[in-house]
């Protein structure tokens, strides 16, 4: 039986035959999601976005743009408002795809990258969420030693060790969850999110009337008094709207469960902008109020309240923050590569094996962390460190997928793919596409040009907008002439 894309209601779904099933290009795990299995509601994906938006690196954002880009404190956070609505743009318009047909990221990428060159923009969206995955973990793992210790003055006493240990803890709880499936992370997260704003919340109360809001938003800003706004205003722009470059890109690898195309843009709506807007709030007044709360100024909530003088409230604290992570860690960070994975070679790995090869990679992009907290080596460089500076860096990278994604399926293919060439050998999009890997490479191109020879400095600057405009028009340049649109009658289509 040869294999036939079908369409139920506004959506398609694939009826998979001999043909696909010994293709090397097909899994299961890969296959699109039946329609009748799209049950996320716009509940399901708000809770989404608040699960994965508050989490500790959110509550810092406001600090890096004070610290590392030169803005005031009213500054940053209008950035941050702004820059998560800017980000939902590309969001919503990628997240079409994956519902309309139900495919993830990496399938989707087959249609203007290639099947074989689809691994490329794969590896680079894979790899950066292994990074975040490793940091979120340790993140983790402190809040799980943080609890232990309260618990036990013995474990307390293993100091960085039980980091270690709790960085292992929490690995395994990521690495269990995932391997259960898309309705084991919807239960999560919609869990999750009424119990993580309850948390920002209770934080809030706590620190008030201890800092003054008035004199914390008068904060002057740390840029040369003649400096112009607008250039640190777009570099930090460009900086927040990278934090979620990452999700603009396999947004479908979530969408492709949403029942409606209204669902998965009000459930965004909703979750995103608001979400990291008080959270990073939280974050700028909280640090602020550190000082008076516990004697010294502290930037993350873990390490805040591992502080406090109440066991009971540091338990709870934490668990709740475990939580927190968790559904950030899960989502943002372990889905997307596992499916990249497993586009490099279906056949051999599937969703399990692709989670077990994301948690590796973690463990070792996290390796020198891991060995320095064991005294085993030494060194100044710190998680936090990392993070707040490879934000402009990899936005950089990810803009120009971005750009090309939505033209092909928007502009090129108007909407319409071709659901069993996608999975087939030789077919429309077996090998490379060359209009997709040109529009990449020349923005990339100047990015690095203009790292190594001091020109061009906005580019990188600006790297997410430069990079997803440029190539979002060279790639319509490029493919618009040669292009075709894959019809009902190519697809083989049946209806329903």
């Amino acid at each position: 039986m040869s294999s036939k894309s079908v369409k139920v209601g506004e959506f398609y779904e694939l009826d998979a035959g001999a043909d696909l099933a010994d293709s090397a290009y097909y899994n299961e795990d890969l296959a699109p999601t039946k329609v009748a299995d799209r049950t996320w509601n716009k509940t399901n994906i708000a809770a989404l976005w608040v699960g994965m938006a508050i989490c500790v690196p959110t509550y810092t954002l406001g600090g890096v743009l004070t610290a590392y880009f030169g803005l005031s404190v009213v500054e940053a956070l209008i950035t941050i408002l702004l820059a998560n609505v800017v980000v939902l743009l590309p969001l919503t318009l990628n997240a079409f795809p994956g519902t309309k047909y139900g495919v993830p990221f990496p399938v989707l990428l087959r249609s203007s990258f290639g099947v074989t060159g689809s691994n490329i923009p794969c590896l680079i969206r894979g790899l950066v969420a292994c990074g975040w995955f490793g940091i979120q973990t340790m993140f983790g793992g402190l809040a799980i030693h943080l609890l232990f210790s309260a618990l036990s003055d013995s474990w307390a006493s293993l100091g960085s060790v039980g980091e270690v240990i709790g960085f292992f803890i929490f690995w395994a709880l990521n690495i269990f969850i995932v391997i259960r499936g898309s309705e084991s992370i919807k239960w999560l997260e919609t869990v999750a999110a009424p119990l993580l704003l309850a948390v920002g919340v209770g934080l809030m109360v706590w620190a008030g009337g201890k800092v003054s809001l008035t004199e914390e938003l008068s904060v002057p800003a740390n840029r040369p008094e003649d400096a112009g706004f607008f250039g640190y205003f777009f570099a930090g722009l460009t900086a927040m709207v990278g934090f979620w470059a990452t999700l603009s890109l396999n947004i479908p690898d979530f969408s492709r469960f949403a029942r409606s195309q209204k669902d998965q843009v009000i459930g965004q709506i909703i979750g995103l902008p608001l979400t990291m807007f008080f959270f990073a709030a939280l974050g700028v007044v909280l640090t602020a109020a550190s000082a008076t709360l516990v004697g010294e100024t502290v930037s993350d909530p873990i390490s805040l309240i591992g502080k406090i003088d109440s066991p009971f409230w540091v338990i709870t604290s934490m668990i709740l923050i475990i939580i927190a992570t968790l559904s950030t860690n899960t989502a943002a960070n372990v889905v997307s590569p596992t499916n990249d994975f497993q586009n490099i070679a279906p056949k051999y790995i599937n969703n399990t094996r692709g989670v077990l090869l994301t948690g590796l990679v973690g463990i070792l992009l996290m390796g020198w962390e891991l060995l320095k907290k064991m005294g085993w080596v030494v060194s100044d460089v710190s998680v936090e460190s990392m993070y707040s500076n490879w934000l402009l860096g990899y936005s950089s990278l990810l803009g120009p997928i971005a750009g090309i994604m939505i033209v092909d399926y928007f502009l090129i293919k108007r909407q319409k793919l071709d659901l069993v060439a996608l999975y087939a050998e030789n077919s429309q999009y077996a090998g490379f596409n060359k209009a997709g890997f040109i529009a990449f490479l020349v923005p990339v191109g100047l990015t690095v040009i203009s790292l190594t020879f001091d020109v061009l400095g906005w580019f990188y600057n600006y790297g997410w907008f430069t990079g997803a405009i440029s190539g979002a028009l060279l790639y319509y340049l490029i493919a618009a002439p040669g292009e075709s649109v894959a019809s009902a009658d190519e697809a083989g289509l049946a209806t329903r």
